[in-house]
């Protein structure tokens, strides 16, 4: 899953891409580099961000989710709006990414069970703008977990398969770098399928001191370990890397 943000302050690569058709021909490269689906995403959710006005969102998203789907591209969008996520099915997007794993919007659950998209249900702890200020778990495995598999259950109450839903830990939504260490090296116990999304975040400047634009490395140590503990996806920055180093590694992994 590649991360294609059309915002001006997501903490990466915010405003690279402000221009619509800037925004597709990025996407473009990315999905002839290798990836499966570009998550298109217009509004920042990183620590602090405050939240994007929904016709500021909408102008944002829907232009670059229609421009790749015409274009054949597979789309998801990134996105806690119940309308942003039905104006983009209806533009053409197959996925459903919502960092509030649908909790947010209260419309959210009725409008993607109206749908056939897969939906990736995120833990977080408080919300973008507090997330990070004193996160606490007795035991953040066991919490998360109990988390996604309520989020799970409420999907299938409301009539979503549960072979549409995928699950992603959060990792640096309300989580120090202990907490995010815990669930790294027990993806497994989070329950399948899973998704892992920890690009260039900043656990791998707090175990390297790397600044943002250099934390290459660090992603593609994560995104193979991602892959080794059985992840189905990968959200990641660097597609044409990470293609590259997740086809080596899966030629040499025994069995």
């Amino acid at each position: 899953m590649a991360i294609l943000n059309v915002t001006p302050d997501s903490f990466s690569d915010g405003g690279r891409h402000a221009r619509a058709a800037d925004a597709i021909d990025a996407g473009l490269r990315m999905f002839e580099a290798g990836a499966a689906i570009l998550d298109v995403g217009g509004e920042s959710t990183r620590p602090g961000a405050a939240p994007v006005p929904l016709d500021e969102e909408l102008r944002r998203v829907i232009p670059v989710v229609e421009g790749l789907a015409r274009r054949g591209v597979p789309v998801s969008i990134d996105t806690r709006k119940a309308r942003v996520m039905a104006d983009a099915l209806a533009a053409g997007a197959t996925m459903v990414n919502d960092v509030s794993a649908l909790t947010h919007d209260p419309e959210s659950l009725e409008t993607v069970a109206a749908s056939a998209a897969t939906i990736v249900l995120m833990h977080m702890q408080g919300t973008p703008e507090t997330m990070q200020q004193a996160p606490t778990y007795a035991d953040v495995v066991a919490e998360v977990r109990a988390f996604l598999d309520a989020r799970v259950a409420a999907c299938v109450a409301a009539g979503i398969p549960e072979s549409r839903l995928v699950r992603d830990p959060g990792i640096g939504f309300g989580k120090t770098l202990d907490h995010n260490l815990a669930l790294l090296r027990n993806l497994p116990a989070l329950g399948r399928p899973l998704l892992l999304g920890a690009s260039r975040k900043a656990l791998i400047g707090r175990l390297t001191g790397a600044d943002v634009h250099a934390r290459l490395p660090g992603s593609l140590a994560l995104a193979l370990h991602a892959a080794r503990m059985g992840c189905a996806w990968v959200r990641v920055h660097d597609v044409a890397e990470t293609a590259q180093a997740l086809k080596v590694w899966a030629a040499c992994a025994p069995g």
